[in-house]
């Protein structure tokens, strides 16, 4: 009896440490979540992916929100659509309370390397790889002349740098007078 539970414990050990614990990691937002701040969670949910995680993104309303699921609906899908490379959902965007979530699963094509982010990023890698194997390229660029960083802008055949602009189109505005009986006093007095 007794080799038999230490057999069976064995086994049972084993197992565990065979399984993989998927955890689920949650990124919090709300409706008024600027698109800049939320492209910093959505990396942070790519690379959760990428490295086999689950994805809970939950937007929680606070106050006269609610009224307005819409706006959280579309922030949802979006992040859907820009994580769907690297996921699919796996349960689809539904009120809870106060709060929308949606739950985003790896992709069943398994955990990518964790160098590889985003098409973007590795397009913009991709890039840098090839400039330095092209020094004819760089060699060109770097005879042309670089050009000028002020602009002009012709008035009355004259040159006025960019910054006085502004205060030659005041100028202008200070010789014609506003009012026609403004215009009749200063042709008398000239």
């Amino acid at each position: 009896m007794g080799k038999y539970l230490f057999e069976l414990t064995k086994k049972e050990r084993q197992a565990r440490k065979a399984q993989t614990k998927i955890e689920v990691k949650e990124i919090r937002l709300r409706p008024k979540t600027n698109v800049h701040h939320r492209g910093f969670k959505v990396e942070d949910a790519r690379r959760w992916l990428e490295h086999g995680m689950k994805v809970r993104v939950t937007i929680k309303f606070r106050g006269r929100e609610i009224t307005y699921p819409e706006i959280a609906l579309e922030d949802l899908k979006e992040i859907a659509e820009a994580l769907k490379d690297v996921s699919k959902i796996e349960v689809s965007p539904s009120m809870e309370g106060k709060s929308m979530t949606l739950v985003l699963a790896p992709d069943k094509s398994g955990p990518k390397k964790a160098g590889t982010a985003s098409p973007e990023k590795a397009a913009a890698q991709a890039e840098k790889v090839e400039s330095p194997a092209k020094p004819e390229k760089a060699a060109i660029k770097a005879e042309e002349p670089a050009k000028p960083l002020k602009t002009t802008v012709k008035a009355e055949k004259t040159e006025i740098p960019a910054k006085t602009e502004k205060a030659a189109v005041k100028a202008d505005k200070a010789d014609i007078p506003a009012k026609p009986e403004k215009a009749a006093k200063a042709v008398k007095v000239d």
